[in-house]
């Protein structure tokens, strides 16, 4: 039988050597697929929990240990404090480990280490972002921007939300799948499941996976004709709204990705999405007023879904935000234009950063477009903006999404 800690490590190896993404290095990693749910908890909670896990390294270790013996390290405490495995077990599988690594000189610093690590000996900084980023593990420069735009309720934010998988079926098919006992979301033949297993309906177009967030934004956005999704991978947005727009047209940069959208509309049995391979950000004036309402899903810095993404909190950089509010205006700027007159604009993100959402907004309403906000509202609960709704995760079932509704009030 395999080392327990060998495959979780390689596949940390690759996030935090690499930058790659935990689901991409998950698939990319080989690993046992016996094992596979079991990797992916461990990988998934050495990331949700990266900061502490530093914390408790630098608290035991005279030095900073090197990347592979580290990584190691958080996997090995994880499973003590997380898991609760048996410390001999946890030890002489790390000790193993690290000697089949190559680096068998670090094999009496990691039996050292783990033998006297004492959690209850540890002690949280006091200061309140120092504490609040140790505890969730979030960067303090997240720490202190939802400190300042959310006081005391930042620390509700960045609690960890129960585990939900949310299935949206297609009508008549909830009950089949016991859709009776999980949890109700605000959204018809939407629920969340504590666990859900993916059998054949899923190929079957019987149901699918979609955040209730997600479901949220397709939610504000009104029937109409023509509708732009841009930014549209992996199609889950651009699925559901064709069942309430006659024709769907979706943005993809990505080749590769595009084809996501394209094997989602097939499997969900949609026939009226259209796909288009370009950069939403660059204008095309063959589209100029064609659509009836367009919706910007744009990239963000993604916080609002950290609780299911945790490699944001690592891989996401405080200089990035800047650089991710110019892609953001760009692209509503540019897709501004393609809406009809009298037609409606859709600006959404992932995000609780008000510079990725309201002042994104306001800043290209303040450059004269010929937009004007209305007021919308959701069951799914939230909280009003100046310019739209932000939904966040303590309050909206783990979503941390924002959107915003523009009417375009002259050509």
């Amino acid at each position: 039988m395999t080392n327990p800690l060998y495959d979780p490590y390689a596949v940390l190896h690759a996030v935090y050597s690499g930058g790659t993404y935990l689901k991409q290095a998950l698939t990319q990693t080989p690993i046992e697929e016996c094992n596979r749910a079991r990797t992916a908890k461990v990988c998934y909670g050495v990331l949700e929990n990266d900061i502490y896990l530093d914390f408790c390294i630098r608290a035991f270790a005279p030095k900073s240990p090197k990347l592979p013996v580290r990584i190691l390290l958080k996997v090995a405490l994880y499973m003590l404090l997380f898991m609760q495995k048996p410390r001999y077990m946890v030890t002489d599988n790390a000790v193993s480990l690290v000697k089949k690594l190559g680096k068998g000189g670090a094999a009496g610093f990691i039996n050292a280490f783990l033998r006297a690590f004492d959690a209850e000996k540890l002690s949280l900084p006091k200061e309140k972002e120092a504490y609040l980023s140790v505890r969730y593990s979030y960067p303090r420069f997240a720490v202190r921007r939802l400190l300042a735009a959310y006081g005391d309720e930042a620390e509700a934010i960045m609690q960890p939300q129960p585990a939900r998988t949310f299935v949206r079926f297609a009508p008549g098919m909830a009950q089949k799948y016991g859709a009776e006992a999980a949890e109700p979301t605000p959204f018809a033949g939407v629920y969340a499941f504590s666990s859900f297993r993916r059998d054949a309906g899923y190929d079957a177009g019987e149901y699918t996976f979609q955040s209730v967030g997600s479901v949220a934004i397709c939610g504000v956005v009104s029937p109409c004709d023509t509708l732009l999704d841009a930014c549209a991978a992996p199609g889950g947005k651009s699925v559901l709204l064709s069942e309430k727009c006659a024709q769907v047209t979706a943005f993809e940069l990505h080749p590769h990705r595009a084809e996501l959208i394209q094997s989602y509309c097939r499997r969900m049995h949609r026939e009226n999405v259209h796909i288009v391979c370009r950069d939403s950000s660059i204008y095309d004036e063959k589209y100029e007023g064609a659509f009836s309402a367009v919706l910007c899903d744009v990239p963000c810095s993604g916080f609002g879904v950290a609780g299911e993404n945790p490699d944001i909190k690592l891989l996401r950089k405080e200089e990035s935000l800047a650089e991710l509010s110019a892609v953001q205006l760009s692209i509503l700027r540019t897709c501004a234009r393609y809406v009809a007159p009298g037609g409606d604009l859709y600006y959404s993100t992932c995000s609780v950063f008000a510079e990725e959402n309201d002042a994104v907004v306001e800043k290209f309403l303040s450059e004269g477009a010929p937009f004007a906000v209305q007021e919308e509202t959701s069951p799914l609960p939230h909280k009003n903006t100046r310019c739209g709704m932000q939904f966040l995760p303590h309050i909206s079932m783990g979503a941390g999404f924002y959107i915003a509704h523009l009417r375009k009030v002259s050509s």
